[in-house]
Parts: C-alpha cells; structure tokens; sequence
C-alpha cells in the first residue's frame, strides 16, 4: 500500500445533539426537563476517531455516507476543517443523515439514534483508490455497519494483501447479539478495540482478565478501555498488561473511546509496545473529556506526549 495516509477509517459520521447536565433522564407525560447546556457536535465513532487521530499528527482519510442535508454538509465541513481528506465520503441525497441525541453528565451517558446513513456503507461504496492510499484502515462502530459487515472479511483480506493493516472497534449492539460475524473476523483483525461492557458481552463472560485472554487467543491486539480511565492490553506475543488513566476534569465522556483509539493507533503505527501505546491511549481518552462533545478536548500530540509520563511505566500484570 502506498503512504499517502496513514488511517482511512470505515464508519459512521452524523452530529450528535448534546444534552447535557446533572438531570438528563426525560420523563414522558408531557414533562420537561431543564439541562445545562445543548449544542450541536461532531458525532459517529469513526468521525470522532478521525479528528482525533488526525489531531495527533496522522493523515487521515475517511469513508462513509451522509445525506445531502445541512446535518450532511455539517458533518462534511467539520471533518475537512479539522484535516480530514474526505474524498471518500459519499452524498446520499436520497438518504438522511444519522443524528444522535446524547444525555450526558459526568459520570455516564445515554445515546438515542436515528440511524439515517450510519449503515448505509457497503464494501463497493468504499473507493479503491483511496483504500489502497491507505496503510492502516479502522472500522468503527461495528455493530451499526450492516451493509459493511458481510463483505467485511474479504475486505480485511484484499487490505492484508496489499500490505495494510486492520483494527475494529465493535461499540455497542443495539441488538445485543454480540456477534454478527464479528468473532470470526477477529482472525484478520490486527487491533480489536472494545471497552470493558462489550468484552464481556461479546465473550459472554463477566472476568474481564478471561474475556481479554478469550479475545486476544483469536488474533492480534486487543486493547480494551474501562469507563472510568485505564485500560489492559493482551497480544499473541506480548503478555497482558493494565495501565492506569490519567486525572482530569471530566466534562463529558462522549468520544472518549473514540481518543483512546486514536492515542491507540498513533503509537502503535509508530511501532510502539503495546503497553505504552496503551499510556498513550489513556492519556488521549482521559484528556478528551474535558469539554463537552466528541472533538472540542481532543489532545494535540504535543498535549498528550507531556501527561505521558503520569501513566508511562506504570504497566502491571492483570
């Protein structure tokens, strides 16, 4: 593959309207609830990881669909101002794009979604051109990707073959299923992204330590992040690790698993271990919650190198 980018993420790109405050929870009956603050934002777990990513000085490219709309063309602009190539990303304008309504408060988050364009990806929407421009591709939002989902594996292999690498991140099954495919592609997939919910969901097991060791045994990386900061990784030939997270402020935590991926891929593309590029994840995760939205706290490198150190060499056996 050629090394005019060096990520081209695969997934959803639709706003996310933020409601965000301590009483969050609406209450039907005619009610309402009076919330601190609300605004419009950059929203879609490949979007999110794609600003972040490019933010931290990879060349980022980015594959989807959205509507011919004015959530479309937000979603367009904010992705090319933030250095995004957009060449990849397709106009529907038979199709609406996706908008999420995120209740937020600091501690925790709900996600209401009208799914619009988010699925509507499919392998031959996906520009060859591009795709071979790319070094590494990362599918985000697994589970919400049903167009892509079947033809992904044979994806993943033409990537390989080219001399590509893969990572998924699964986010959430509105399902619950846990599946669709998704344990018999971890066998070409080259980074695994879960936090610690969906581990356990996918394995159907409850010890975080045995999912890790589960999800690791069927192939490459598994990275797995923890709600509250930190982290553990596990690899066929690196044994696992937890990392700590790093102290902030938190705001918002929308995004935050989206940064944690890209502090994730940054140092790993650059040949990191898998425990520090771990630290960095963290970090980046950690830093992206000070603000409300996805991308507003997003850590520059530079950022993000100097909180390295609280987190770095803190790795410990599970």
């Amino acid at each position: 593959m050629g090394a005019d980018l060096d990520v081209l993420v695969l997934g959803d790109a639709n706003p996310d309207l933020i409601m965000r405050g301590g009483d969050v929870v609406p209450s039907f009956g005619q009610q309402e609830r009076v919330v601190d603050e609300g605004l419009l934002a950059v929203g879609g777990s490949g979007a999110i990881f794609a600003c972040g990513a490019a933010l931290l000085g990879l060349k980022v490219g980015f594959a989807g669909v959205v509507g011919d709309d004015p959530f479309g063309a937000f979603m367009r602009d904010s992705l090319e101002h933030r250095g995004v190539d957009i060449r990849g990303l397709v106009v529907d304008a038979a199709r609406p794009t996706g908008v999420t309504v995120v209740l937020s408060r600091p501690d925790d988050r709900a996600m209401i979604t009208a799914v619009g364009t988010i699925a509507d990806l499919s392998p031959a929407l996906v520009e060859r051109d591009v795709l071979r421009s790319a070094r590494h591709v990362h599918v985000s939002s697994y589970f919400l990707q049903t167009a892509l989902r079947p033809g992904l594996s044979d994806l993943f292999e033409e990537i390989h073959a080219g001399g590509g690498t893969t990572s998924v991140d699964p986010n959430w099954d509105p399902e619950e299923q846990w599946d669709s495919g998704l344990l018999g592609l971890l066998s070409s997939t080259d980074v695994f992204l879960p936090n610690s919910a969906e581990a356990r969901l996918i394995t159907g097991t409850d010890d975080i330590d045995m999912a890790l060791e589960s999800l690791a045994g069927r192939g490459g990386i598994v990275a797995v992040k923890f709600g509250d900061g930190g982290g553990m990784v596990a690899g066929a030939s690196e044994d696992a690790v937890r990392v700590p997270g790093v102290a902030v402020n938190v705001v918002d935590t929308t995004g935050a698993g989206d940064a944690f991926d890209a502090g994730f891929l940054r140092g790993w593309l650059d040949g990191w271990t898998a425990a520090r590029s771990l630290a960095l994840a963290n970090v980046c995760g950690g830093l992206s919650c000070r603000a409300a939205g996805g991308v507003d706290a997003l850590p520059s490198l530079d950022e993000a190198l100097a909180r390295l150190p609280e987190v770095e060499g803190k790795a410990v056996p599970p």
